[in-house]
């Protein structure tokens, strides 16, 4: 899969998923711009896409500031003269883990800034980009199975999780003429710095892994980086307006788990807790 002479944004690209993207873009051959509000990781990726021999523009971006996102849209274009595919990788749960009545407006807020506003402010900045180099280009966003689920005590990020499904397939139809396809990612929880699954899970807990998730494991931030790849290329020209579920069977499984005889049962009988919510 060649990206040869293709401009890849990737947001949030300094660690975890968007990292992985990002290295996974400049291997298949890209010029990858990373957009990363943290200094001390703008750095880090910078040298390693260049000690890879990717050519890497990495902005110091908070991507929920419309002027900056602006101003990195200006230099994307001074350098490459457009862009071919936009990853909208950010997004987080901040730690805010509550009942719903114990929201308070800054919350709601800050969680609305990080998980669906940004989006907004990027793509929009980010369309004349794509708009030039035409047919062919594409938006992969990076939601979350959380927003086709319910999740306790996180109403408010599963809510704009959602909220990303329809803007998905509202902007596909609108862009569809243009020949710009968009489409998303919907990953289970994953291996990253942000949400350190194997620290989270107990380790008296870690043999039950296997019997919550169909195929056995977390996801891994190069599971999804392989997802968008495949989104943004030609092999899914035909695909717009969709969701790409990267976890692991965990959403068709529906509260089905194996018992520890290896039976299916969607009444389990472990005891304590994998995630504490």
């Amino acid at each position: 899969m060649s990206f040869n002479g293709k401009t890849v944004l990737v947001t949030g690209g300094g660690a975890g998923i968007g990292r992985a993207c990002a290295q996974a873009f400049g291997a298949a051959g890209a010029r990858v711009a990373v957009a990363e509000r943290d200094p001390a990781r703008a750095q880090d990726v910078r040298e390693a896409l260049e000690a890879a021999g990717v050519d890497a523009l990495v902005g110091t971006v908070d991507v929920t500031r419309r002027e900056e996102v602006d101003a990195f849209a200006r230099t994307i274009d001074a350098r490459f003269g457009g862009l071919d595919v936009l990853v909208n990788n950010v997004g987080d749960f901040l730690g805010i883990a509550k009942p719903f009545d114990d929201y308070g407006d800054d919350d709601i807020a800050r969680l609305f800034d990080v998980n669906l506003r940004q989006v907004f402010v990027v793509t929009r900045a980010m369309l004349p980009l794509l708009r030039k180099r035409g047919a062919g280009s594409s938006i992969v966003g990076v939601s979350s199975i959380e927003g086709f689920r319910a999740i306790p005590n996180c109403t408010v990020y599963a809510s704009f999780k959602a909220a990303l499904t329809g803007f998905t397939k509202s902007l596909a139809l609108e862009l569809g003429p243009a020949g710009i396809r968009v489409n998303q990612i919907a990953p289970e929880t994953t291996e990253t710095p942000q949400v350190p699954v194997s620290a989270m899970v107990a380790a008296e807990h870690h043999s039950h892994i296997p019997r919550w998730i169909p195929l056995g494991r977390f996801g891994a931030a190069g599971d999804i980086a392989g997802a968008a790849l495949f989104l943004a290329s030609p092999l899914a020209a035909w695909v717009t307006g969709t969701t790409l579920h990267v976890d692991g069977g965990a959403l068709a499984a529906a509260g089905w788990y194996r018992d520890p005889n290896g039976f299916w049962t969607n009444m389990p009988v472990v005891t304590g807790n994998g995630f504490n919510f």
